[in-house]
């Protein structure tokens, strides 16, 4: 479904793919020779989604752009299914596994790998060619990898990456109320979606 949301209608070369069941919102580029799978979603919510040539989005996987954080996959990359990828620049020929979670302002270098549930936290630079094995944590610029049993190195670490108002713009005393107001205010944008096709 190819769906219009705040006045922006994606761009989808005439040489790519959208399967039948997935998604594609707003501010989406699409490049020639991609393919994007049954029920992936690319939603541009207020900022771009772009994949590059000949890259592959595979079934459930979520693309999302935000402001001041688009998702920019580069050329060549494999996104696994039900992976997410929220804010986030991904580089060429990187593989992107099953499960796996990049955060706003987080950077995946070109040939890198996030294996299967693997996270590359907000603002976190993975350089390129590296690996986050399955279920572990990178974290940090430049990331440090770790195993998630090392959760207090990994929050000393997040701490000063700001999730709260890198993904939210919130402070970090922000309660459930004052985050939950915003974003559903937020989304009621999508109250004025139009299907385009």
């Amino acid at each position: 479904m190819i769906v219009e949301h705040r006045g922006r209608t994606p761009r989808i070369d005439p040489a790519a793919t959208v399967a039948p069941g997935a998604i594609v919102s707003g501010e989406v580029v699409v490049e020639a020779g991609a393919r994007i799978l049954h029920g992936a979603v690319l939603t541009a919510e207020d900022g771009e989604v772009r994949i590059g040539r000949e890259s592959v989005v595979l079934e459930h996987a979520v693309i999302r752009g935000r402001a001041g954080h688009p998702a920019v996959v580069g050329s060549h990359v494999m996104v696994g299914p039900h992976a997410h990828v929220n804010g986030a620049t991904v580089g060429d020929r990187a593989f992107i596994a099953t499960g796996a979670s990049l955060f706003p302002g987080a950077v995946v270098g070109e040939g890198a790998e996030v294996r299967v549930n693997g996270v590359v936290q907000v603002n976190t630079v993975l350089e390129p060619g590296a690996v986050v094995p399955i279920g572990w944590v990178a974290v940090g610029s430049p990331a440090r990898i770790l195993s998630p049993d090392r959760h207090e190195e990994i929050w000393a670490i997040q701490q000063a990456l700001d999730f709260p108002g890198t993904v939210y713009g919130v402070d970090r005393g922000a309660g459930m109320d004052e985050l939950m107001r915003r974003q559903s205010a937020f989304y009621a944008a999508h109250d004025g979606d139009r299907v385009i096709d």
